[in-house]
């Protein structure tokens, strides 16, 4: 039974006995340290918190003096990764002897990615409402001018006349296609089981063969995700966007990394799921401009010069479609997109 109730707190959970080794772990914390309770619970304090002295006297100095240990916005290291938690130490007794420790860490990384979810998706959907309504008012015209270039062909006999309402039509025809990239899909996405992998294979093949080998695509795929419900036709378009994105990015020679994982109890869009696939495509190439960072996923902004800025924009608009969240972090050397996909329906959650 307390199992149970610990498994369901977003809090990680750690028991040490008296000599520091890991007799217990919840659900958050194997997600936390990203590995099994079966595995982590044959290691030490030392071993689980990447040899900091420090961090281990203070968990010694609690079991010895009995005192409560509360530490707010501590930074501790987790293998070679370090996080930020609220952290508390609480020694437990059994027949008024110490018979352990108990740790609990909440990670404030996560209420901050949280966060700056929720800000990118209501900034996307307030994007969304503006392009609407200015390709509405561009539309109207666009249609009036087209039709009355048509009309003037038909009337005019002379062929170099006849070239300038000809190029007029095709212009009108560009800009009604870029209105419609810019408001995305407007279909919803017809879903049926698929395996991930084929897809992700196709795209590497593909886009491996249009760089001409000059840019090298491996991929660590973990074999045990299972099939997804989703639009194949869109999730290749969106990956597809992302892939290029990052070939251009690197422009003539690096490499470039598919990757899936399965995370678990993760929130989007106030849903929480169990379980969710996690693609990460990861380029070498020389990152994305600081100033870039939060505006990559609006239509119309790119840093090249022969780009439309409407890639990802597009790639994002698909993935939400799937109830899912593309999310990127870039410095020089290593760019990561990584799209979220919910593999069951989510639960509300209050956060």
């Amino acid at each position: 039974m307390h199992k149970k109730i610990l498994d369901h707190l977003n809090e990680a959970i750690l028991l040490f006995d008296n000599e520091l080794n890991l007799i217990y772990i919840n659900s958050a914390g194997e997600i936390m340290f990203g590995d099994s309770a079966r595995h982590l619970t044959t290691s030490t304090a030392s071993e689980l918190f990447g040899h900091d002295a420090a961090f281990i006297n203070d968990l010694r100095n609690c079991l010895k003096t009995h005192e409560a240990l509360i530490n707010r916005e501590l930074v501790i290291r987790l293998g070679q990764q370090t996080i930020t938690t609220n952290f508390s130490a609480t020694v437990l007794f059994e027949d008024n002897k110490n018979c352990g420790i108990l740790v609990e860490l909440q990670q404030l990384d996560q209420h901050l990615r949280i966060s700056k979810e929720e800000q990118l998706l209501s900034q996307q959907h307030a994007a969304k409402m503006l392009l609407r309504g200015l390709a509405h008012e561009i539309k109207n015209p666009l249609g009036g001018l087209r039709g009355a270039a048509q009309l003037l062909d038909m009337e005019l006999s002379d062929p170099e006349l006849k070239e300038y309402t000809q190029i007029i039509i095709a212009e009108s025809d560009r800009l009604q296609g870029l209105m419609d990239k810019m408001l995305g899909p407007n279909k919803p996405p017809q879903k049926s089981p698929i395996n991930i992998h084929e897809i992700l294979e196709r795209i590497r093949t593909l886009v491996q063969a249009e760089s001409s080998g000059n840019i090298i695509i491996k991929a660590n795929y973990d074999p045990s995700i299972p099939e997804i419900v989703a639009d194949k036709n869109q999730l290749i378009q969106a990956i597809l966007n992302i892939v290029r994105n990052a070939v251009q990015a690197i422009n003539k020679k690096g490499e470039i990394i598919l990757k899936t994982r399965i995370h678990r109890q993760m929130t989007i869009g106030r849903k929480r799921y169990r379980l969710t696939l996690r693609i990460d495509i990861i380029d070498n190439g020389p990152g994305i401009e600081p100033d870039m960072m939060h505006q990559i996923f609006y239509p119309m902004i790119t840093g090249r010069a022969e780009g439309t800025g409407l890639g990802l924009s597009i790639a994002q608009s698909l993935i939400n479609h799937h109830n899912g969240l593309i999310e990127c972090t870039s410095e020089p050397g290593h760019t990561v997109f990584s799209i979220y996909l919910p593999l069951e329906n989510g639960n509300d959650t209050n956060r």
